[in-house]
């Protein structure tokens, strides 16, 4: 009986994302909207997540809003189809530590993946959180 011996690979910048199962940071983007504070911020943002692949969070940076899409240049092997020209936002990202090595959420101090959940924060945040219809 033979046993399959591997090699174990020293992840390096430039090969730590062909690693990645799914090239999680070519599958979404984010934007950084202002800190919703009043039921009229809370509630426009409530209707963005009430649209399909549209979550939020909060982190120590801020608030944000996720587009859950995939790079329409990311190949199916996890590589850029177009990184010798890729946009500079692309070039700047730094994988030293990324979502390979932990989940983004672990840093979030709110996040809300759902209109459910951010409607439970908000009548949580807000009392008479469904007057704000009147």
């Amino acid at each position: 009986m033979s046993v399959k011996q591997t090699i174990p690979v020293k992840l390096t910048p430039e090969n730590k994302c062909s690693f990645c199962p799914g090239t999680k940071c070519c599958n979404y983007i984010t934007q950084e909207i202002d800190t919703p504070r009043s039921k009229d911020d809370f509630d426009h943002l409530l209707w963005q997540l009430a649209h399909a692949n549209i979550q939020a969070y909060k982190d120590e940076d801020g608030w944000f809003l996720v587009v859950m899409t995939r790079c329409n240049h990311l190949q199916n092997d996890g590589n850029c189809g177009i990184y010798e020209t890729r946009p500079q936002v692309c070039r700047d990202y730094s994988n030293d530590y990324c979502e390979f090595d932990a989940p983004a959420e672990e840093g979030f101090e709110y996040y809300f993946q759902s209109y459910k959940e951010l409607d439970d924060y908000c009548r949580k945040r807000f009392k008479n959180w469904d007057k704000r219809f009147k």
